[in-house]
């Protein structure tokens, strides 16, 4: 049986400009091209993987219009471009995969190619790009609908304004998808309420003990970190966060936690391990992620907010050393009663790590400040090396 759509599909599929978010951003993390609208029609494709066979086929697509590369007010800054949006820089038939992948990622870069604005579905499809995760640079040409119906496979169209609310969209479509009780082996016990919203994240909450929500409750918002919660890196303090507001929550007789999967202060995965390489060439955790083009905080708090408003929590004293959480949450509507810090032990690994987020990101941490100044005053009053 056919339909012609109307109510019955948005029941089955959702509004046409969420399912066009979502198919994008699959074709961006699988490296395939996405149209974006908004009045024209761009043809784009993500940095992300590119090399000479790939870069050919898109130049081929784009004809006889000569692509551009489009890179943040981030990336062009680190570049010596003056830019407060999205910039484009023209290519030549000469500019090469490696070339290109350089001007998006490599620190020591240079350029010869002129900027200009980018425009407004650009500037969408650099969000889009930055949603995915993937490099925050995509090749772009116009194109007409015309020119993109003859394309085939076909090629999935996004609406630039649905870029723009896709991170509302994802809040207000957030539903409970399942929960149960999960005993740790450290004999916390927990409840983990999993949610899921309609572009398939699944953040969850977990419950430890029985927090009474009537009174001010405990809560850990924490960014998802495999290298540290799971494998227990040295480079940062996120695993040892972890386990300390576990601690904490018990201790207070109940809590909550909320895991969030924005990896590597949200650049992802892959990008976080592509910032650790800048870091070992010598930049800090702030200006790795700016070079390669994002902010040096990609985060948001929104869908944390209404995790703790479907959990009938609106009272939190938050464990946190990062203001940027208190102030999210704060502007969301939540009520803040207080703030309990979570001071793990600094290591060789990842003192200049956390060095910076106190210096550059105001992150409140007392007890590096002391040990900083405990080992400074050991350096002067070491006895002078024998000659």
């Amino acid at each position: 049986m056919r339909t012609n759509g109307g109510d019955l599909s948005s029941i089955l599929f959702g509004s046409g400009d969420n399912v066009g978010v979502g198919r994008g951003l699959a074709e961006f993390r699988a490296g395939r091209p996405v149209l974006i609208a908004n009045g024209e029609t761009l043809l784009t494709l993500p940095v992300e993987g590119l090399d000479a066979k790939r870069l050919a086929a898109f130049w081929a697509m784009c004809e006889p219009i000569r692509p551009r590369l489009v890179i943040t007010a981030r990336r062009a800054r680190s570049l010596g471009i003056s830019a407060d949006a999205p910039i484009a820089l023209e290519l030549t038939p000469e500019t090469d995969a490696q070339t290109i992948l350089a001007l998006v990622a490599d620190a020591k870069a240079d350029h010869a190619l002129l900027p200009e604005p980018a425009g407004t579905a650009a500037n969408a499809a650099i969000d889009l790009v930055k949603l995915a995760q993937v490099l925050p640079a995509v090749l772009v040409a116009d194109t007409t609908l015309e020119r993109a119906a003859t394309f085939d496979p076909p090629i999935v169209t996004v609406e630039a304004r649905a870029v723009r609310r896709f991170h509302s969209s994802a809040i207000e479509s957030l539903q409970i998808a399942g929960d149960a009780h999960v005993p740790l082996d450290t004999g916390v016990r927990t409840r983990f309420v999993v949610f899921r919203d309609q572009f398939g994240d699944d953040p969850v909450a977990v419950i430890v003990g029985t927090p009474d929500f009537s009174k001010p409750v405990p809560v850990r918002i924490h960014s998802a970190c495999l290298t540290g919660d799971v494998f227990g890196s040295r480079r940062c303090d996120c695993g040892e966060q972890l386990q300390l507001a576990l601690t904490r929550l018990q201790e207070a007789g109940g809590g909550i936690i909320l895991y969030l999967a924005q990896e590597g202060r949200g650049v992802g995965l892959a990008n976080k391990m592509r910032t650790y390489k800048l870091q070992d060439g010598g930049l800090d955790t702030v200006d790795a992620n700016t070079t390669l083009g994002f902010d040096d905080d990609e985060r948001e708090y929104g869908v944390a907010v209404r995790m703790l408003q479907m959990l009938g929590c609106t009272r939190v004293v938050l464990l946190t050393n990062n203001p940027a959480k208190l102030d999210g949450l704060a502007k969301a509507g939540i009520e803040i009663t207080g703030r309990m810090p979570l001071e793990t032990p600094i290591n060789a690994d990842n003192r200049r790590y956390m060095t910076a987020k106190a210096a550059r990101a105001g992150h409140h941490l007392g007890h590096l400040i002391a040990t900083l100044a405990e080992s400074k005053e050991s350096e002067q009053n070491a006895p002078p090396l024998a000659p």
